[in-house]
């Protein structure tokens, strides 16, 4: 158990120093020289201060977030050695005898003590994101939206396990596949529900309320053949001044929604290219083969987790103190599997989002044929969000679900200079 946590401490103290050497001094952040004036060039629209703040809040952020996610490795590891996660078992079995209470019991003291060692990163994150003016949302208000994730992730995190553990304990080899057969509806009931019930918990939605705006929008939805009610304006200028826009949902259910930052900051023409972005993923079913891919890796993961946790709980089972799968207590091991499963598949999963944004943009591009306004639109989009334009490379393969905005704005220059010939 010593050697456990030592040499997690010792690692997580290599990484965090590895890390924080390649974000501040390993990577080459520069833009290219054959990209030196071009639209690309964040000198040509950006000031030296916004340069500055860009460069400094961007390396700061992906510190926090390459140091936050082995933290949460570290904390369901020291859970199982330390015997956490076997006394959480035995206060929820002495509580109840049924076995739905027990669990409920059991997660509510695991998930509070994760998200309690999990904050002091949280509320440092907050707090940098505040000094920086990304972030406008006050502490109390922050402090809801903790609070109302944390029950909302524990009410369909009971759900989940509940059904998980009733599904081992009744097939010791084979839960894996049912509960993937369980996932599939439950996975689309959910994005079916998000977009009206739990989205709402945190911002006010409503349908846009620029009337000359909404029929600029309705337009090229018509060319589109998008229903005219998928858009929306959500409330975020009270928390942020990042811009955004999305999509979301499926069925009657799927919405396109845009902040009201980006309302505010953007002309007519850059928002227009931003809808018609967000209608390029609605028209190129981004979103269903997103679920596809998303129940695909759910498979292979759960097959992968299974042959796992029978050779870890085989091998270390004692000095994680489980007994055996079917026990509650392995639970933090289950969630450290899917956790670094995760991660391990992010680099895949952010390529193919990457794919999906860049055939969304010239979508965008071909529909509103403003090449000028897009590039506008992702100038100011890196200036409200502090962006780097060119990113380190581990950055953009662990956090870039979209290309970077240096490909992004070369792509649209390139896609003129071939229209041009």
């Amino acid at each position: 158990m010593r050697k456990v946590i030592g040499w997690s401490i010792v690692g997580y103290l290599l990484f965090a120093l590895f890390i924080t050497w390649y974000l501040f001094y390993g990577a080459n952040t520069a833009i290219p020289t054959e990209f030196k004036g071009t639209a690309a060039d964040p000198e040509s629209f950006l000031n030296s201060r916004e340069l500055l703040l860009s460069e400094e809040y961007s390396q700061i952020r992906n510190l926090l977030f390459f140091l936050a996610i082995p933290i949460e490795w570290i904390i369901y590891l020291f859970v199982l050695v330390l015997g956490v996660s076997a006394k959480f078992r035995s206060w929820s079995m002495v509580s109840s005898k049924i076995s739905v209470v027990q669990t409920a019991i059991y997660f509510f003291w695991l998930s509070l003590l994760v998200e309690v060692l999990s904050f002091p990163l949280q509320w440092l994150s907050y707090t940098f994101s505040k000094n920086y003016n990304i972030t406008t949302q006050e502490f109390s208000s922050w402090m809801k939206d903790i609070l109302i994730d944390f029950w909302v992730n524990y009410a369909l995190m009971i759900v989940i396990v509940s059904v998980l553990y009733w599904l081992i304990r009744k097939s010791t080899k084979r839960w894996w596949f049912y509960a993937w057969l369980l996932s599939v509806p439950f996975s689309l009931i959910l994005m079916f529900v998000q977009p009206v019930i739990i989205d709402p918990l945190y911002n006010d939605f409503y349908p846009l309320k620029d009337k000359q705006l909404e029929t600029k929008i309705l337009a090229i939805a018509d060319k589109a053949n998008i229903p005219a009610e998928h858009v929306y304006e959500v409330d975020m200028s009270e928390k942020t001044n990042a811009l955004n826009a999305y999509v979301t949902g499926i069925g009657s259910n799927s919405r396109i929604v845009l902040w009201d930052t980006t309302l505010n900051r953007l002309a007519d023409d850059e928002i227009l290219f931003i809808m018609a972005h967000e209608m390029g993923h609605y028209v190129m079913k981004h979103i269903y083969i997103g679920i596809a891919g998303y129940l695909l890796l759910t498979l292979l993961g759960l097959y992968i987790i299974n042959k796992l946790m029978v050779f870890i709980i085989k091998r270390w089972g004692n000095l994680l103190k489980i007994r055996d799968s079917r026990d509650i207590a392995s639970l933090p091991l289950l969630l450290l599997l899917i956790s670094l499963l995760t991660f391990a598949a992010s680099p895949f999963s952010n390529a193919v989002s990457r794919y999906q944004e860049n055939a969304a943009d010239t979508y965008a591009i071909e529909m509103t044929q403003n090449n000028a306004a897009a590039v506008k639109t992702f100038q100011e989009l890196t200036r409200a969000g502090l962006s780097q334009v060119n990113p380190p490379y581990l950055v953009k393969l662990f956090r870039y679900g979209h290309p970077t905005m240096l490909e992004r704005i070369t792509h649209l220059e390139n896609y003129q200079v071939e229209k041009n010939k």
